[in-house]
């Protein structure tokens, strides 16, 4: 063929979805025989493709030759495509001198031009980088206003789905998620181009995904999912997507499965050039192997998410605690929850720090966080959020000795993760409310709860949680030299028993709950009936 009629032919694959055909043709052909939109298109292609540095030499063709004939508006849109790509990549000097090329060309254009929104987009994520969220919010409403006006469904989708995580941020999450269920129905629709259809699905999926709003994050990922397996040779996209699977299939208890589906992730961001998003993807892997009890390699997974610039908190810290670096652990997550701000945020860190806190005995810090984590749950309104945070409160109260009133918030938690599918999380809350049956005497209930939990956490391939929970099963040996009998006792009284109702519970007369009080404090070193059942939690008697 000869090259008019390549060229012709590449036009052709290209909107028929074939970009690999129309990659190689055009990649074949002379650049100086293509006109801007054919470049602009190669460019699109090979960044659907993976080719990022190919991308970036095309839509650079295109922007000099757009540039050079005067249309301002195509320059625009290459350097709209150019920042984006440097962005992703973490090279945010050009990304920046990109957005300024851009912001130039607007003096070329009408003050109502649709190439207004572009760059307030380009802006909106420069302010978003400096974290001047109010800037970025008014910049993703001028770009969606433009959207409407020039009734252009790319510029739409973009600013109703960066509008919505930002509300999100900002607290308002009914908005935030309204405003990404209608950028998701246009993308749905097809009515946009597949750059934006993968950016729009992306953004909004990872939006709710920060807030545990899980139902949408299934839903969103499978059709992502579909849409990935339909496009030949596509390789953008398909990292962010096998993340968002991998962590549905930890949610819903396929371990195995979601670790090859983090690693999967890292190699197809490694094809794509991002590695700045491989970060997110080992940070997953980090908190899988922990869960696992694969410390040395979460270890590793985390150290290479930091070395990609994404922080693997509160996951390292969990780490350091389940490798008896306490002191450490509540370091970072002091530091982390007074830094958090914003649903977002506290999602994230909250839950996690309210464990560390209680495993390191600073219940009334553990109980302030809890009290946050409630607020934030009937804020956002997700039963993720609220199960968390019902487990949260049920654990603080077992460790201030209030076993009873514990019971009824890890009921609630009980209720919500069977309802979500969620066996990790189903199986921590019944280990927790055995520890509060056994501080209320409720022995039997309590060997049920255990013996739920180790079947679930052994299917799992949950070693640390399995292993805590069959030593509460079949207890080996009691800290400090204390005796069966005195460890029963001091369960009582951790759970805020009286010197009567531990000698009623117990069938002892109060002397000799005395007595055995006299013993536990001499071998605890302890002075009071709090210190005692502080110690108790803290080495896991309750």
């Amino acid at each position: 063929m000869g090259m008019v009629e390549d060229l012709k032919q590449a036009r052709s694959h290209y909107e028929q979805g074939d970009w690999v055909a129309a990659v190689d043709l055009w990649s074949g052909t002379d650049p100086a025989a293509m006109c801007a939109d054919d470049l602009h298109g190669a460019g699109l292609a090979a960044y659907l493709l993976g080719r990022r540095e190919a991308a970036i030499d095309f839509h650079q063709s295109a922007y000099t030759r757009y540039r050079d004939a005067g249309v301002a508006a195509g320059a625009v849109r290459c350097s709209f495509h150019l920042a984006l790509i440097f962005g992703s990549g973490g090279e945010h000097a050009l990304e920046s001198g990109w957005t300024a090329r851009a912001q130039r060309l607007l003096e070329d254009l009408d003050d109502d031009a649709l190439e207004h929104g572009y760059v307030a987009l380009l802006h909106m994520y420069r302010h978003l980088g400096s974290d001047d969220l109010q800037a970025a919010s008014a910049a993703a409403t001028r770009a969606t206003r433009a959207a409407r006006r020039h009734r252009d469904p790319d510029l739409l989708a973009l600013g109703l789905s960066c509008a919505g995580r930002l509300a999100i941020y900002a607290g308002r999450v009914a908005e935030g998620l309204a405003l990404l269920d209608e950028a998701m129905a246009g993308a749905a629709a097809h009515e946009v181009t597949p750059v934006v259809f993968g950016h729009v699905y992306c953004t909004a999926i990872e939006g709710c995904q920060e807030i545990a709003e899980l139902g949408r994050v299934a839903e969103w990922t499978s059709a992502l999912h579909r849409w990935c397996l339909a496009q030949p040779g596509l390789v953008a996209f398909t990292g962010q997507c096998s993340v968002h699977r991998g962590q549905l299939m930890r949610v819903h208890g396929a371990w195995r499965e979601a670790l090859a589906e983090f690693a999967d992730a890292i190699e197809r961001y490694r094809l794509a050039d991002s590695l700045a998003a491989v970060g997110v993807a080992e940070c997953e892997r980090g908190d899988l192997l922990r869960q696992r009890g694969e410390f040395d390699a979460a270890e590793m997974a985390y150290q290479r998410s930091g070395e990609h610039g994404y922080d693997p908190q509160p996951g390292l810290a969990l780490l350091w605690l389940a490798r008896g670096s306490d002191e450490a652990a509540v370091a970072a997550v002091r530091r982390l929850v007074t830094e958090a701000a914003g649903p977002a945020a506290e999602c994230r860190l909250l839950p996690a720090a309210v464990d560390v806190l209680v495993a390191a005995g600073a219940i009334d810090e553990a109980g302030a966080v809890a009290t946050r984590l409630e607020a934030l749950a009937a804020q956002v309104g997700t039963e993720t959020l609220r199960a968390f945070a019902a487990l949260a409160s049920g654990t603080v109260e077992l460790a201030a000795g209030e076993a009873a009133g514990a019971l009824r918030h890890l009921r609630r938690s009980r209720r919500l993760w069977a309802r979500a599918r969620r066996p990790y999380e189903d199986g921590r809350v019944r280990a927790v409310t055995a520890r509060a049956l056994i501080a209320v005497g409720d022995a039997e209930s309590a060997r049920r709860e255990l013996d739920a939990a180790c079947t679930i956490f052994r299917e799992l391939g949950a070693t640390p949680a399995l292993e805590e929970a069959e030593r509460l099963l079949r207890p080996a040996g009691y800290p400090a030299g204390l005796t069966g009998r005195e460890v029963e006792v001091l369960r009582l009284v951790a759970a805020g028993r009286t010197n009567s109702q531990v000698a009623g519970d117990l069938v002892l007369s109060e002397k000799t709950v005395t007595r055995h009080l006299s013993n536990i404090f001499a071998k605890l070193e302890v002075g009071s009936r709090t210190a005692a059942a502080a110690y108790a939690f803290e080495h896991h008697l309750v």
